[in-house]
């Protein structure tokens, strides 16, 4: 009964809670988490939908743990892929102790953003969470005089605690939601080991920055199509880790485009995916890439669970 009592008593001077970064596709959520996280663990492109699956960014201080969690852009569904991102984005708020609904300054209030607050309201996803804020993004792209606007028309949406603008690029303000989070997490255990960055495993961080090199290089036609599995990831003392892994595509037509003119594009694609993922990992890769045509993928339920997409599917 003594050490239930003492476990009690030091989860006072502990806070820990989850934080749902939510809002339509390419709005900044996954720029925000490595901000505060001051580490690369979502990857980032122009390209919309980047974020695919639900990623927990862990960060530890002295009397307090945060878990982000990253979620996949809010948008009208056509696969089974994009069914899987939705359910994960509305599950991931529902679940929250803190709820930040991101939007982007440049673009403004779409139609896209209403209906996601519509979905928040409908859903009840603010009800059980202690705050909640909408975070008008990319400040540092605008002028000051466009931003009162934005916040009225963000105010037109209400049941939040706060909005507020910020900059996930430079960290405008972004101290500020950090502060407001902490102040409201419960009084909890500390829920993963302090050194401990993400629930996901180095072979899903890999995959995801092969993706990211794919998105950042390939025409417009690709990106969406593609998907990435890990087949081999073996440390070698003494040598280099070697990553064997394969690039799914829909169609052939595509698959050229990705192996380029006598595999040129392939070559710059695994040169850039190995400088970041020797970043990550901290030492030295051997990266071989292999591409392959599976038709309609995104639709394709068991090859998503073999992805390690929603197993529900």
């Amino acid at each position: 009964m003594l050490k239930i009592n003492n476990q009690m008593e030091k989860n006072k001077k502990f806070k820990s809670g989850y934080v749902a970064l939510l809002g339509k596709p390419n709005v900044g959520k996954s720029t925000l988490l490595n901000y505060f996280l001051q580490e690369k663990l979502s990857i980032v492109t122009e390209k919309p939908q980047t974020t695919r699956d639900v990623i927990r960014g862990i960060f530890t201080q002295g009397d307090y743990q945060i878990i982000f969690v990253d979620t996949p852009g809010m948008h009208k569904p056509r696969t089974q892929l994009g069914q899987h991102m939705m359910r994960s984005a509305v599950s991931a708020g529902v679940d929250a102790d803190v709820v930040i609904v991101i939007i982007d300054a440049l673009s403004g209030i779409t139609a896209a953003d209403g209906h996601i607050f519509r979905m928040i309201e409908s859903r009840k996803v603010l009800k059980g969470c202690r705050w909640s804020a909408v975070l008008i993004n990319k400040t540092d792209a605008i002028k000051k005089e466009d931003m009162l606007p934005l916040m009225k028309q963000c105010a037109g949406f209400p049941g939040f605690d706060e909005y507020i603008p910020v900059s996930a690029q430079t960290g405008e303000n972004c101290g500020q939601v950090l502060d407001k989070i902490i102040k409201a997490l419960p009084y909890g255990p500390s829920y993963y080991p302090k050194e401990q960055l993400t629930d996901k495993n180095e072979r899903f961080i890999v995959a995801e920055l092969i993706r990211e090199s794919l998105l950042k290089l390939c025409r417009e036609e690709v990106p969406h199509s593609v998907a990435v599995e890990v087949e081999n990831f073996k440390d070698n003392p003494g040598r280099k880790t070697l990553i064997q892994a394969t690039v799914f595509l829909e169609r052939q037509a595509q698959k050229k485009i990705v192996i380029g003119r006598s595999g040129i594009m392939l070559k710059t694609i695994g040169t850039d995916a190995r400088g970041e993922i020797e970043k990550f990992l901290g030492r030295p890769v051997y990266l071989e890439l292999r591409v392959k045509t599976h038709v309609n993928w995104r639709k394709d339920v068991v090859f998503l669970r073999r992805l390690g997409y929603d197993k529900s599917l």
